[in-house]
């Protein structure tokens, strides 16, 4: 693992490394903020939350612009952001459209040729980036939870649901609720999995969720969406997420504001409560 940048921020510090990654089988990047309570020599492995970012971003969009350090200055909690896909592959369209491919990762392993070598950000997220900052970067494997944005919130409301024994904790800006039913998920799972939509199902958190047999997270999940979300109508469906939480008993925060839009500005001023809301659940306060 190799440190390639660190800035103090917050009392704390902000750092982002490189690593040979054994899932992707290329080097990925991430991005990892220490706070105050992680940096003594002999300090207590910290509660950390993993957010998982939209298309197009790295594993430093979030960490530049949402001003999620102060609050985990706050709470004693690691952030850790990865990056949204592999690069460096140099496979044939791979960057040829912006909702697929580089920078759009969806947190899935894919099935289908040619993206099953390298595109495995479900194993990379929730396996071996998991088990490499509980390992060696002091988080405690007992104190984590995800949350993400669009794309990202897709990831963290799937991935929460897939290893509920991993992340303790969920939230969600603006997620992706139900991507088997929008062009941005018919588009990447179509070229991940191919037509099967049985197999698109187990990365639908609506789909799952309408299946759990009891609710995964008694203690709640929050989601934000902003009503002025000019993708709201036609690629989020939070309100399929929602009927689906309804019948599986699953306690659900589902905030509507009023003239914010799907960008940082609105990630931004809500950052605070989701952190507060993991702190929470994670029994921190």
């Amino acid at each position: 693992m190799e440190l390639l940048s660190e800035h103090a921020c917050h009392g704390g510090v902000q750092r982002c490394y490189q690593h040979q990654s054994a899932a992707i089988g290329l080097p990925m990047r991430f991005s990892v903020y220490f706070p105050p309570q992680a940096m003594a020599p002999a300090a207590a492995r910290q509660p950390t939350l993993f957010f998982l970012a939209g298309l197009t971003c790295t594993e430093e969009t979030f960490m530049i612009k949402a001003g999620a350090q102060q609050y985990a200055a706050k709470h004693g909690f690691i952030l850790v952001a990865p990056d949204t896909s592999p690069r460096g592959a140099q496979m044939p369209g791979e960057a040829d459209a912006w909702d697929f491919g580089v920078g759009a990762g969806f947190y899935v392993d894919a099935t289908e040729a040619p993206w099953r070598e390298h595109w495995r950000m479900e194993s990379y997220v929730a396996d071996e980036l998991f088990q490499l900052v509980t390992s060696e970067l002091r988080a405690d494997p007992a104190r984590v939870g995800i949350f993400g944005h669009s794309m990202g919130g897709h990831g963290a409301l799937v991935l929460a649901q897939r290893y509920p024994q991993r992340f303790r904790s969920v939230s969600a800006f603006a997620p992706i609720a139900a991507p088997s039913q929008c062009p941005w998920g018919v588009k990447a799972f179509t070229g991940y999995f191919g037509e099967d939509d049985g197999v698109w199902a187990h990365h639908d958190a609506s789909a799952l969720m309408a299946k759990q047999v009891s609710p995964p997270f008694p203690a709640g999940i929050l989601i934000d969406q902003g009503l002025a979300d000019k993708f709201l109508a036609e690629q989020l469906y939070p309100e399929a997420f929602e009927t689906a939480c309804r019948k599986a008993g699953q306690p659900l925060t589902l905030r509507r504001h009023e003239g914010y839009d799907h960008g940082y500005y609105f990630i931004a001023t809500f950052i605070e409560d989701h952190l507060r809301h993991h702190a929470s659940q994670l029994q921190l306060d």
